[in-house]
């Protein structure tokens, strides 16, 4: 359907944009990075549908918004379908100790991951990547046609159900069609904190309340978490951590839904919403 291909472009545009002032100062008409095809598996891989799909939704949670929903590459992270490090792993043993270790000087914190979830998106990485090296076309641009398939009536009616309790057409997306166009825009609707060329800023990190057990309430912002822990930046600028199990806490994170969303939105309810968006000036 077009929207696959859309979705795929969008998830991998942001990076391509960041880049293209240096790309334009080594010269037009080089190749981009998805005109090359991925470096061959060290060794063929063979994991179950039931297990790819349990780590689509896990690599989508904890990966995504790095890499790409389809871990083709996002902003910040690099494209994995096409990663020398993921085609010489085998079942896991070299993507494990990174996920398990990080990379702090390249911004990616450690991961402390139930053993099943790091096996199933290793799988969904895999698999994503044999799906690159299969693929025909390579395509990177997105036409404008392809953005216009959309029922805009039927878009204001999925709008009203899940997307108006945080959003409204006359207050905080009033003349949105009007600030972002076309890709831009699908982008925003998707992405929101993207803050790729001409889509606006990354929003600020969430807020974050912690009650310790003594009762002594602590606020700020959202530095990391996992299931284990909670990690915050405070008022004064001091890195504050926590295990979960000690803690209590909220996150107020506003992309959260925008995330659960993705899994949620068929082609048609994508084309839909977009068309409805475009009416918004």
């Amino acid at each position: 359907m077009i929207l696959v291909r859309v979705m795929r472009v969008v998830q991998i545009t942001v990076l391509v944009l960041a880049a293209s002032a240096a790309a334009d100062g080594q010269g037009r008409g080089q190749a981009s990075p998805a005109s090359v095809r991925p470096t061959p598996a060290a060794a063929p891989q063979g994991y179950s549908r039931e297990l790819i799909d349990t780590g689509r939704t896990r690599f989508a949670a904890q990966c995504g918004f790095c890499h790409g929903r389809d871990a083709a590459g996002g902003e910040g992270g690099t494209d994995l379908t096409r990663s020398a490090l993921v085609a010489s792993d085998v079942r896991g043993d070299t993507i494990r100790p990174l996920l398990s270790s990080g990379r702090p000087d390249k911004g990616m914190p450690a991961f402390n991951l139930p053993d099943a979830d790091v096996t199933a998106i290793v799988a969904f990485i895999h698999d994503q990547r044999e799906q690159a090296a299969n693929a025909t076309g390579n395509r990177r641009t997105v036409e404008a046609a392809d953005l216009q398939t959309g029922n805009a009536d039927a878009g204001r009616r999925y709008f009203d159900t899940a997307c108006a309790r945080c959003h409204s057409a006359t207050g905080d997306l009033k003349g949105v069609a009007a600030r972002y166009q076309g890709l831009q825009l699908l982008q925003r609707m998707l992405y929101p904190g993207s803050g790729g060329r001409g889509a606006g800023p990354a929003p600020k990190p969430p807020a974050v309340r912690v009650t310790q057990r003594d009762g002594q309430v602590v606020t700020g912002t959202l530095a990391y978490r996992d299931e284990f822990t909670i990690s915050i930046t405070d008022a004064n600028g001091w890195r504050r951590s926590w295990p979960t199990s000690q803690v209590t806490f909220t996150v107020d994170d506003r992309l959260q839904a925008h995330v659960e969303q993705l899994g949620k939105y068929t082609d048609g309810d994508m084309h839909d919403v977009l068309a409805y968006l475009q009416t918004l000036r």
